[in-house]
C-alpha cells in the first residue's frame, strides 16, 4: 500500500495528527506498529493510548515523555532529562521487532521542530530510513500557505510526499473549506488523500475502524475521493 515507515506529520500542533495516525493504522496491512518517538505536554495516556483506544490491535511504542507541552528539545532540557536525538529514533525502529508490515511513525509538533539542541528534526529520521511523509493539515482559512511551506520543506529534503490528510473536516463545511479541496492539491504539488470528520476521535473502536474507509483515499486503503 505504501512503503515503511510512513512518518506523520502535520503544519503544527493541533491539526490531527494522532487521529490521522489512527485512521491509517485501521486500514493498514497488519501487522501494524506505531511509534511515537517523543511525548510532551502530558501526564495521562497520551497519543499512544488514543491510538490503541480507536484502533486496538496495533502495537505502540513511545520512547521518551516529558510534562511540559513544547518542543521535544526545549521540553527535554527543562525536565532535566536527555533528548531523543533522530539517530536515537533510527536505531530503535531498526530495532523494532521483525515481521511488521507496517510502520508508522508519529511526529511532534511540524517538521521543523527541533528534537534536540543541535536542531535535528523528524525529517532527519525520515532521510536516514528512506522515509515516506504523509502531512496532516487543517482544512480551513491558512492551510494553503501552511501546508504549501510544510510540503515543500519535505520535498526540498528529497523525501517522498504522500500527500496531505485534513484533520478534522466540519459537519458544514464554508467556502474556505470547499475551495480548499481543489486548490490545495494544486498549490502543494502532492494529493489530498483524505479528509477526517470533525470529533473522529469521539467514534468507539468499530465505529471507528468503519469510518476510517470513508475518510481516507484508497491510496490509504479507503474509499474516500475529492468531491468533483
Amino acid at each position: 500500500m505504501f512503503p515503511t515507515p510512513l512518518f506523520v506529520t502535520g503544519t503544527g500542533t493541533d491539526v490531527g495528527k494522532t487521529v490521522v495516525t489512527a485512521a491509517v493504522a485501521a486500514l493498514a496491512r497488519a501487522p501494524v506498529a506505531v511509534v511515537k518517538p517523543v511525548q510532551t505536554g502530558t501526564r495521562g495516556g497520551g497519543d499512544c493510548a488514543e491510538v490503541l483506544r480507536l484502533v486496538g490491535d496495533v502495537d505502540v511504542f513511545e520512547l521518551a515523555r516529558y510534562p511540559d507541552p513544547l518542543a521535544p528539545a526545549t521540553a527535554a532540557r527543562l525536565a532535566g532529562e536527555p533528548p531523543v536525538t533522530p539517530e536515537r529514533i533510527v536505531r530503535e525502529l531498526a530495532e523494532l521487532p521483525a515481521g511488521y508490515e507496517t510502520v508508522l511513525v508519529e511526529g511532534a509538533g511540524g517538521v521543523l521542530v527541533p528534537y534536540d539542541d543541535r536542531g535535528g528534526t523528524l525529517l532527519d529520521v525520515a532521510e536516514r530510513t528512506d522515509g515516506t511523509v504523509l502531512v496532516a493539515c487543517p482544512s480551513g482559512l491558512g492551510t494553503l500557505n501552511s501546508t504549501a511551506l510544510t510540503v515543500r520543506e519535505v520535498l526540498r529534503r528529497g523525501l517522498r510526499c504522500l500527500g496531505t490528510v485534513f484533520g478534522s473536516w466540519p459537519a458544514e463545511p464554508g467556502t474556505a473549506e470547499r475551495c480548499n479541496l481543489v486548490d490545495l492539491p494544486r498549490i502543494t504539488g502532492v494529493p489530498l488523500l483524505g479528509a477526517l470528520a470533525e470529533k473522529a476521535a469521539g467514534h468507539d473502536r468499530e465505529s471507528f475502524g468503519e469510518r476510517a474507509r470513508c475518510w481516507l483515499s484508497p491510496e490509504l486503503g479507503g474509499v474516500w475521493g475529492v468531491p468533483g
